[in-house]
């Protein structure tokens, strides 16, 4: 049962690939909500050891939630209990667009919005340039070039924590800036934001409620 206060999570499946056989399946968790956008998640690379479960993805999932926003996370294809083996580069893009037309149908909408987590940002942007149905990035400790930011032509938030001295801070600020972005930084907090991990869920989903109108 859940209690008032609490959101019930669904597992839902991806079919992915799959060529001349049948697709492969990938796992996923949705949260429901009768907000637009719904929110798609992407787990950091497998290579960094990235999952649905990660507690980043966690964290904006329910926060869009609480907000009203249906969400869906899940494993790439090789991470968890997702078939088949671990990809790179375009076979990362190809789960995300899979994972894409799941959220699109299930909210019944033809935009969405995209949270990426770590080197997800390069898929998230990859996703972008593809396909106009995505109507917002939000990248969270990304792991980009940021000149590869300036061009995008959807709103965009980069959350990043005040330790992280991964990307340079000032031409980090520059290309959100050019791209008419939103650069939100959290105080006290590194790259995997052990502290202060609430702040990163409330600015997602000021976020999402600003592309919403609300």
């Amino acid at each position: 049962m859940v209690q008032k206060g609490q959101f019930l999570e669904r597992s839902t499946l991806i079919p992915v690939g799959g060529g001349q056989g049948a697709p492969l399946v990938m796992e996923g968790t949705v949260h429901r909500g009768q907000r637009s956008p719904p929110l798609l998640i992407l787990p950091p690379r497998p290579e960094e050891g990235g999952g649905m479960d990660h507690v980043l993805a966690a964290e904006v999932a329910f926060a869009a939630a609480r907000a009203g926003f249906p969400t869906l996370r899940f494993n790439h294809r090789g991470v968890g209990a997702s078939q088949g083996a671990r990809g790179s580069g375009g076979a990362l893009v190809e789960d995300a667009e899979a994972a894409m037309r799941v959220a699109l149908e299930n909210a019944g909408t033809s935009a969405l919005a995209v949270a990426a987590l770590h080197g997800g940002a390069r898929v998230a942007l990859a996703l972008q340039e593809r396909h106009p149905a995505v109507g917002g990035l939000c990248l969270v400790s990304p792991d980009v070039d940021p000149l590869s930011l300036v061009r995008l032509s959807c709103p965009l938030l980069v959350i990043v924590g005040a330790q992280d001295t991964r990307l340079p801070r000032a031409a980090l600020a520059a290309a959100v800036a050019e791209a008419g972005g939103d650069l939100e930084v959290i105080d006290d907090a590194g790259t995997t934001f052990h502290r202060n991990l609430p702040q990163v869920g409330r600015a997602a989903a000021a976020w999402l409620q600003r592309l919403s109108g609300g």
